[in-house]
């Protein structure tokens, strides 16, 4: 059976299909709880930088050099990624939680699409 890797708005709760939970953002989300949260791991340092986030606010207008940016940062740090696909090796099923309101322009989905382009597997 295949890995299953996915992505998930962090405030939605919890399930069991969820598996191995990974926040990935750099900053704990706003008004959850750790027991809340239900988070099995936080990897802050895959989320884009501080100032590629602060730049980017969100503005789909943005989104196409936030995407080639963020590839970037994560091609200049590439042990985040090693570990993320190491864990992918370990759980069954990954869910990475970001706390971004638009499920379309947001971190998560860059990442998500750049580890399974990436996928050493």
């Amino acid at each position: 059976m295949e890995n299953v890797l996915q992505i998930k708005r962090v405030y939605q709760a919890a399930s069991p299909e969820d598996g191995f939970r990974i926040l990935v953002d750099r900053l704990w989300p706003r008004g959850l709880s750790k027991a809340t949260a239900q988070i099995d791991l936080w990897l802050k340092n895959i989320a884009p930088s501080t100032t590629l986030r602060l730049w980017f606010g969100h503005d789909p207008a943005r989104w196409q050099t936030f995407r080639q940016n963020y590839i970037a940062e994560l091609e200049q740090h590439p042990a985040d990624t090693e570990q993320m696909q190491a864990l992918l090796k370990q759980h069954q099923r990954v869910t990475m939680l970001y706390a971004a309101k638009d499920d379309k322009h947001n971190h998560a989905v860059v990442l998500l699409a750049y580890l399974n382009e990436h996928n050493p597997t």
